[in-house]
Order: C-alpha cells, then structure tokens, then sequence
C-alpha cells in the first residue's frame, strides 16, 4: 500500500495578504482555498502550499522547498520577466540529473523548480 501521496509545503510569511499577491501576480497561483491574517493556501495546477504568519523574517530567509514540474524551460520563460529569479539560481542542468532554476518569493522563500534531465 502507497501511504504518502501529496507533500505539501508549509512556508513563513511575513504579511498573509502580500504574500498571496505575490504568488497570484508573480507566480501565477490561480485559486485561493483559505486565507486570513494569519493561514493561507494557494494552488496552482496540482500545488498548493500553505502559509503562516510569522514576525521574524529569519524563518523565510531560511526556508525553501522543491516543486517537480513539467517543461521547466517554459515555467522559467513565464517567470524570468517578473524578476523572481533567484541571482545564483539560473536555469541550469544539475550533476544530480535535475534541470531546474530557483525563485525568491517576497518574504525570501526560495522555491526550485525541476525536471529529471537525464536521459534513458
């Protein structure tokens, strides 16, 4: 029996309502499933990633999470003009069989996105 199916990001937001704009207006989150002054969900496609609220910004600068998508090079077209783009996170082929850039969200998140770019 398959027991872990869906991870779900819980990521430190320094201001809920800023950081839900953020990710609707930069990142294309496209639905809101919960949000208040304190807890909030966005979801795009099949992701969702929650966040609290929190008053020290050295929980988001310290915090990231990984999100494996499909056409990594189109998703990072999308992005790249709305300045998201992490400075030592391009858009690169990894040693470990990745192909993936980072993004900073406003409060300082870092977010990878990914691909396998190995070759069978």
């Amino acid at each position: 029996m398959e027991h872990l199916q869906v991870a779900e990001p819980v990521l430190a937001s320094l201001d809920i309502y800023k950081t839900v704009e953020f990710y609707q207006t930069k990142l294309g989150f496209d639905r809101v499933g919960w949000k208040d002054k304190n807890y909030a969900i966005v979801h795009r496609d099949n992701i969702s990633i929650h966040f609290w609220k929190c008053n020290n910004k050295i929980h988001p600068e310290n915090t990231s999470c990984y999100i494996r998508v499909k056409d990594v090079d189109g998703l990072f077209k999308e992005l790249e003009p709305m300045g998201v783009i992490h400075p030592n996170g391009p858009l690169d082929d990894q040693p470990w069989g990745m192909r993936e850039f980072a993004i900073l969200d406003g409060d300082g998140n870092m977010i990878r996105f990914g691909q396998s770019s190995t070759v069978t």
